[in-house]
């Protein structure tokens, strides 16, 4: 069986939150709701990922480490089940 990667669950809620944010920034540029998919929300997001990644998965491995437990349990009490 393989081994899930608990550093993973923990992303999810950054990735979310880092989506949200360009959704906002990019509806303050246009004057209206831009929905998650819109192409420029994707571009900024994966600029983010790529411009915090390293930091943020370095950052997150030494909470798993201090805090080891279940691998699908995120530190910010976020349910598991909800996909990103």
């Amino acid at each position: 069986m393989a081994q899930l990667d608990p550093v993973i669950f923990r992303q999810i809620p950054v990735i979310k939150k880092v989506i949200q944010d360009e959704m906002w920034y990019e509806g303050e540029r246009r004057g209206c709701y831009v929905p998650p998919d819109d192409p420029v929300v994707r571009e900024h997001v994966c600029d983010v990922i790529l411009r915090i990644g390293r930091e943020l998965r370095e950052r997150l491995m030494a909470q798993v480490a201090a805090q080891p437990g279940p691998a699908m349990l995120p530190s910010t009490g976020s349910r598991h089940d909800e996909a990103a």
